[in-house]
């Protein structure tokens, strides 16, 4: 038996209108009719607190919403504590990468170039380099954390009577088909495993390709990559560019840090360890509180070095075949079966996805990204430079053998075909046109070897 909800408090009452003294006996059980109200919470996501059996939908009722129990009392749900804690805590690995950076900028500044660094040319030439890239780095980590990510737009959410059908529909069935009728005029490629369209029950709207439901932001972001604890912000669409950036600047910043720091990190190290400084070689640095700011800085530089420079190689390959990290590990499901390369377009096709066309602005943390986040065009409709075609054979199939494959590989309907770019259109075209001169030349040689 599954769990009990709350009563309509105003389900089975009567108010007498020449009276008031009726509203006190709402909360003593005696019969108050409350039509109006009754109505007014029976519907829209109120509906399915109602009762009855199989009636309850709790997966439509968002958790922060209040619930209200037959003695009349409102009890607020601990959601909103829980979420103000839940963001409290998620800026501490933000607020310490911050105590970081902010502690590497005083330690190499201060102690290194100022203090210990005795010629004037190196100070120059490390500071130079050092505020480059430490402004790059600190502008795009900025651009990452607080780039709002991009959600579904009102186009992808259900019409107020088909909602309300949807609501009230208890078959998975029924449910699908009003979600097919919805989907028809909407760019959807993609599939649930189960072949269904991705429908999400918590933002009450119909998911987009490549967007996926983000629990710790608790929305849909469109081309989800994954949510990161140390930006406290789900990087998707809108900030992917910069989170590759934020990624490439702090690499490039450990690895300065970590190369220009090594003399004298083995020059602290190899420091004797005599009280006077008198007995130390000339060369050699006198032993003072910078020591050990040098000698940290590069353990710091070199771990986070090494832990960054994984995850850097890991997201260029994920540019380079136009995947996001779920679609790593669990490939986008089409109408015609799962492919985790339906979204790759050729190595500088996918590259200019992410960074945009105007290669000026591929270094700076500046929104350049293609598209709009809501459609993608798939290999299944243009064909794909980095996976051999081994159909459409001259003379190798016959007339219904070639239907057959085009309607496998285009599956499409026409009016999602408009979302593509001419481009594509053209390559096409240019390709039958390529395949029609071929079949062409293959029958003039074929018959001038039957005619010697």
């Amino acid at each position: 038996m599954g769990p009990s909800l709350c009563p309509n408090p105003f389900k089975g009452f009567t108010l007498r209108s020449e009276s008031f003294e009726g509203l006190n006996d709402v909360f003593q059980g005696t019969s108050v009719d409350l039509s109006p109200l009754n109505s007014e919470w029976e519907a829209g996501q109120r509906r399915s607190l109602t009762g009855g059996v199989g009636g309850a939908r709790k997966d439509r009722l968002h958790p922060s919403f209040p619930v209200f129990c037959s003695q009349g009392r409102r009890k607020m749900a601990p959601t909103h504590v829980l979420r103000c804690c839940q963001r409290g805590l998620a800026w501490i690995p933000v607020i310490f990468i911050a105590l970081v950076v902010c502690w590497s900028y005083y330690a190499y500044v201060v102690e290194l170039c100022l203090f210990t660094i005795p010629s004037i040319l190196e100070k120059v030439v490390y500071l130079a380099v050092f505020h480059v890239s430490f402004i790059m780095f600190v502008w795009s980590y900025w651009k990452t954390i607080f780039t709002r990510p991009s959600t579904p737009s009102k186009e992808f959410c259900l019409p107020k009577s088909e909602k309300e059908q949807y609501e009230k529909e208890q078959r998975p069935e029924t449910q699908q088909e009003i979600l097919k009728r919805v989907a028809t005029s909407l760019p959807l490629y993609t599939r649930t495993g189960a072949g269904a369209i991705r429908y999400c029950d918590r933002c009450q709207v119909i998911k987009p390709d490549r967007c996926h439901h983000c629990s710790a932001c608790d929305m849909c972001v469109l081309k989800m990559d994954h949510h990161c604890p140390w930006v406290n912000n789900c990087v998707g669409f809108s900030n992917y560019k910069f989170f590759i950036l934020f990624l490439t600047y702090s690499l490039v910043y450990c690895l300065f840090i970590a190369a220009s720091v090594l003399q004298y990190f083995i020059k602290f190290w190899t420091l004797c360890r005599r009280k006077s400084a008198e007995n130390c070689p000339k060369n050699d640095p006198p032993e003072s509180h910078a020591k050990f700011h040098v000698l940290f800085l590069f353990f710091v530089a070199a771990m986070f070095c090494i832990s960054i420079l994984s995850l850097f190689t890991y997201h260029l390959w994920l540019v380079g075949k136009n995947r996001s990290t779920i679609e790593a590990f669990r490939a986008p499901v089409f109408r015609n079966g799962p492919d985790k390369n339906g979204f790759s377009l050729g190595f500088s096709k996918n590259i200019a996805q992410v960074f945009g066309d105007q290669k000026l602005y591929w270094l700076l943390p500046v929104f350049t990204s293609q598209g709009d986040g809501f459609s993608f065009p798939t290999r299944l409709v243009t064909v794909d430079p980095e996976q051999p075609t081994d159909c459409l054979q001259p003379g190798g199939l016959d007339k219904g053998a070639v239907e057959g494959s085009a309607e496998q590989t285009t599956p499409l309907s026409e009016s999602q075909n408009r979302l593509l770019g001419n481009d594509y259109h053209i390559e096409e075209d240019h390709k039958e046109t390529d395949i029609l001169k071929s079949d062409e030349s293959e029958a003039i040689t074929i018959s001038i070897e039957s005619e010697s």
